[in-house]
């Protein structure tokens, strides 16, 4: 048996037993999209594949540095960190090529941590697509900088005067590509055989940076696929000696990390939500609507997509990102680029997200703010042409421009506690409101060098 035909319980026992594996891998995705987890004995994994298993509720209650939050509700020394139930997901099974036969099993929260986990946020919202007659497509393309160095020589550095993969600037080079041929084909072989395949694969504008683009497929296994891809590029990275960042803005000469995302929806009858020939570009009403809910609520639910302090150190002008809720057909100085062409491949890239994502929280952002402009039948902008940084918008358009006002307003948004739930809301714009507050702690080097010996 194959990991890909394995969807039910007594299927993922079968292909545990048939390999002969004595441990399994079970992980589950933090608020911040870092898999979490651990080995578990064959005979604990297959307790657990009927009736579940406890996880240590922390992570959901720490940051990205395992450091606990002091201002969230749902856990903290005042819960005493129990256990949180986790439902294992057997179609979710992936072969772990780099370790033998092993294989991998993701999670979900269930019970009260269902509320607040990242992985049902979007499940919910698909499930309100699904009362509208609708279903989502997803594929994530992420750009990521690749440096020769280990983390003990990054941190001996201290961050500074890292060497990348590659020298200078050289986007679509198969000059680079070929002569880093085994590295680009090891990852290509490994997406492959974790069923995270790559669509198109090639060096980006910048020293070491790549460019990957996934696979559409259906937008929960779209998340799934996005969030592995980030953590075993960095594993394959670090098994070679390499490191990879996927940081929204690692350096500030050079361009940040995009992590685009792109969407559609098809009816019941499978036909395709967002073509309609009879309009120009093919723009469906319902198309229009989607928009129109990105664009209204893309302000007041950054937080859920530039999702830390760095983030907004991307979102500048003249950087290929995005610095207001604008839109355009096929235009990528946008922060929505409505992709024209046929019934098949017409869709929208949502171009605000970097890189750093946690992809279940950006795709259930994207998507439900599009739902919500279909519920409310919302009329976007006329849309961009030209230069959408030379155009001076409304307030309401600015995006905010740190994570502190972004985490203020989600907190504030009453359609994103509908669209996601209010536990959630409260639980995220916390954590968010929390790694504002430790990057306020920090002395920065720029502070060092502006202060030290002038002020």
């Amino acid at each position: 048996m194959l990991p890909e035909q394995v969807r039910s319980a007594v299927e993922a026992r079968a292909i545990v037993e048939e390999r002969g594996l004595q441990h399994v891998k079970v992980g589950v995705f933090d608020s911040d999209g870092i898999l979490r987890g651990k080995y578990i004995d064959r005979d604990k994994f297959f307790a657990a594949l009927e009736h579940g298993f406890g996880f240590c509720n922390v992570v959901l209650g720490w940051d990205s540095n395992d450091q606990l939050y002091d201002n969230v509700r749902y856990t903290g020394w005042h819960t005493a960190y129990p256990d949180a139930q986790v439902r294992l997901l057997p179609s979710s099974c992936r072969a772990l090529p780099l370790e033998g036969d092993m294989l991998l099993f993701l999670g979900e929260f269930s019970g009260a941590a269902e509320q607040v986990c990242p992985r049902a946020v979007l499940r919910r919202v698909l499930a309100r697509a699904a009362t509208l007659g609708l279903t989502a497509s997803a594929a994530a393309e992420f750009e990521f900088f690749l440096f020769d160095e280990t983390p003990d020589s990054v941190r001996q550095k201290a961050y500074r005067a890292l060497k990348t993969l590659t020298p200078g600037y050289f986007g679509y080079s198969l000059l680079r590509s070929g002569v880093h041929v085994e590295l680009h084909q090891a990852l290509l072989q490994l997406a492959t055989d974790m069923r995270m395949p790559i669509e198109g694969l090639h060096t980006e504008t910048g020293p070491g940076v790549i460019e990957a683009a996934l696979h559409y497929t259906g937008a929960l296994e779209a998340a799934d696929r996005a969030a592995l891809f980030k953590t075993f590029v960095k594993v394959l990275a670090q098994r070679r000696g390499l490191m990879a960042t996927f940081m929204a803005k690692w350096s500030q000469q050079l361009p940040g990390q995009s992590g685009h995302l792109h969407l559609s929806l098809q009816r019941e009858d499978g036909t395709a939500a967002f073509h309609d020939p009879q309009q120009p570009h093919n723009v469906s009403q319902q198309l229009r609507w989607f928009v129109g809910g990105q664009q209204a609520l893309m302000p007041e639910i950054l937080a859920m997509v530039a999702c830390n302090v760095n983030s907004y150190s991307r979102l500048v002008p003249g950087f290929w990102a995005p610095t207001a809720a604008t839109w355009g057909i096929d235009n990528r100085t946008c922060a929505l680029r409505v992709i024209p062409g046929s019934a098949h491949s017409q869709r929208v890239e949502y171009r605000v997200a970097a890189a750093d994502i946690n992809p279940y929280l950006a795709i259930a952002a994207a998507i439900g703010s599009g739902l919500w402009g279909i519920e409310q039948r919302i009329e976007p902008d006329e849309p961009i042409t030209g230069n959408a940084y030379e155009r001076t918008l409304p307030a309401k358009r600015q995006l905010p421009r740190t994570l502190g006002e972004a985490a203020r307003r989600l907190a504030r948004c009453k359609p994103a506690q509908q669209l996601f739930g209010e536990a959630f809301i409260e639980h995220f714009a916390a954590s968010r409101e929390w790694e504002e507050r430790e990057f306020h702690r920090s002395v920065t080097d720029w502070e060092l060098s502006r202060y030290f010996e002038i002020i």
